[in-house]
Formats: C-alpha cells, sequence, structure tokens
C-alpha cells in the first residue's frame, strides 16, 4: 500500500480563483499527481493521490498559502492510483445545494469530534442528557454500502433534495441533539448549517465525517463500508480499500487516460459524480446505484 489518499476541503472566500486555479494544477502537474481539486467562491474541496513525497510536496505548497495554512487531510492508503487524470475545476459551489443564503464560508458549524460521538453512541444520550439523533446526508447509493443503522436516511438521489426532505421532518429533531454525518465533512457542515438557519437547536456536524470517525475510532456503531468517489469505490472500516471483487462497482476515474493539459473550467456535468460531491442529474444517480448493486457483495 504505497499510495496515499488525501481528501480536503475548507469554506472559505475565495476571489481570485482563475489564478489559483492555474497554480495549483501547475503544482500538481509537476507532482504528476491525480486526482480533482474543485474551487468555488465558497472554498476548496480535493481528492488526490500520489506517493508520500508527492503528497506531502503539495501540501507544503497549499500550507504556504494563509488561507489554507490550517487544512489537515483525511488519509487512506491504496496499492494504485485510483484516479486517471488531474482536474482542477471552478464550479459555482464546492458542494451543489442551491441554496444561496446559506454561506459556509462565514463560519462554521458546530462540530462534534469522532470520539466524542461515539461516547455519546455507548451511553446513549449527549453530555446534557439529550437523545442523539444521527442524520445521514448522503446520497441512497451511498447509504447502501454502510450507515449508522440508527440514522435517519431520507433515501435522496442529491444533495440538492436534502433542504425539501428536512423541511418536511423538522418535528422528529425537536429535543434531541442532532448530529448530521457524510464521508468527509462537507455535506454534513453544509446541513447543519441550514439547520440552525431553520432555527433548530443543538444540531452538530460530524467533524471529518464517516472517514475521520473510522481513522480516529474503533469503528463501533458503523454498519458496512464507506463509498468514495474514486476508483476504489468504497473503503472498509480500515479505511484500505476492499479487495477485488468486493468492491462497490463504481467506475471511479482509474479508467480514464491520463492527462497534462488543463481540464475544462465550466461547471458542465461530468459522466461520474465529483469527490464529495452528488451527482447532477436523476439518471446519473439512478445509473451509479444498479452499478453499485450489480457490485456490491451478497
Amino acid at each position: 500500500m504505497s499510495i496515499v489518499n488525501i481528501s480536503a476541503y475548507k469554506f472559505i472566500g475565495l476571489d481570485d480563483l482563475p489564478a489559483l486555479r492555474e497554480r495549483l494544477f501547475s503544482c500538481c502537474e509537476a507532482l504528476a499527481l491525480r486526482g480533482t481539486i474543485l474551487l468555488a467562491p465558497e472554498g476548496i474541496n480535493l481528492f488526490l493521490a500520489g506517493s508520500r513525497a508527492q503528497i506531502d510536496g503539495f501540501m507544503a505548497t497549499l500550507h504556504d498559502d494563509p488561507r489554507f495554512a490550517d487544512i489537515a487531510p483525511k488519509e487512506s492508503l491504496s496499492d494504485r492510483v485510483p484516479f486517471g487524470r488531474l482536474r482542477v475545476r471552478l464550479k459555482r459551489e464546492i458542494i451543489t445545494m442551491r441554496l444561496p443564503t446559506i454561506r459556509p464560508e462565514g463560519g462554521r458549524a458546530p462540530a462534534v469530534d469522532a470520539p466524542t460521538l461515539q461516547r455519546w453512541l455507548d451511553q446513549g444520550r449527549d453530555d446534557d442528557g439529550r437523545e442523539v439523533l444521527l442524520l445521514d446526508t448522503r446520497n441512497d447509493y451511498e447509504t447502501d454500502l454502510g450507515k449508522f443503522p440508527q440514522a435517519v436516511d431520507y433515501r435522496i438521489a442529491s444533495f440538492t433534495e436534502f433542504p425539501a426532505a428536512i423541511a418536511a421532518d423538522r418535528g422528529r429533531y425537536d429535543g434531541k441533539t442532532v448530529v448530521s454525518y457524510c464521508t468527509g465533512g462537507i455535506r454534513c457542515e453544509k446541513a447543519a448549517l441550514h439547520m440552525r438557519d431553520l432555527g433548530m437547536d443543538h444540531v452538530y456536524q460530524l467533524d471529518g465525517g464517516i472517514l475521520k470517525y473510522l481513522e480516529q475510532t474503533d469503528g463501533a456503531h458503523w454498519r458496512g463500508d464507506c463509498f468514495v468517489f474514486d476508483g476504489r469505490g468504497a473503503v472498509g472500516s480500515d479505511l484500505l480499500p476492499l479487495p477485488s471483487g468486493e468492491r462497490a462497482g463504481m467506475r471511479g476515474h482509474a479508467g480514464e487516460k491520463a492527462t497534462s493539459e488543463p481540464s475544462s473550467i465550466t461547471s458542465s456535468a461530468s459522466t461520474r459524480p465529483s469527490p464529495q460531491s452528488s451527482p447532477q442529474r436523476g439518471e446519473e444517480a439512478k445509473a451509479t446505484s444498479a452499478m453499485l448493486h450489480k457490485g456490491s457483495r451478497a
């Protein structure tokens, strides 16, 4: 397992997107890294893979920018690079919710770390004695592979469906401590901010998402595997890719031809989901779900 896979995001106001895109693309190209970086006025979201030296070189460059100096990526290992090429794209949002009133770059949602959440789940209450209700903010084909079994799961096909789902079900959360979660933290942070804007109290995000929970705890209360948006399809509770024949069936980017040319900076939809984002159309979600059911373990 010599390949280091990193994922990271940060909500922060960015107003130099074209120049930043070229700078990050040049850095990744020089280091021969593959993966995807999304840039938007609300921040940065990235999934990259390479050797330890390549990844460390990129993070050193990223940290040279004061805006990103505190980014601490989540890491997992694989025996191959699960991306076929490098993409650095400009988007309207780094995770699409289509609610312009939500401005996560203005301040983080309250968060609970993984060890604290595990303790709350062990004891059945938070530290103030309130019932803890987990809320899965991911898409249906992701939750099919693994989830906290006691979590609320709205079976959404796209994150853009989340606001309507929560609006129709607000009463469920009264008097409870709500912890939203997702793969790496980006969706559950936006979700928590939206719920706070709705006037819901005691709402938190799981800091670092499922990946950080599996990294920092023994995985208790989690069941199944964690879907990831790359050629690995999913990772197990040890954050290693599933053995051949047990992967999720997601095509990812591994089969794409590598390219050294800068990719388009438009926000046109890809035929595959971008890292940490939801499919752009319902038909993509259905196709992905079918692949997963076909390739997942019995």
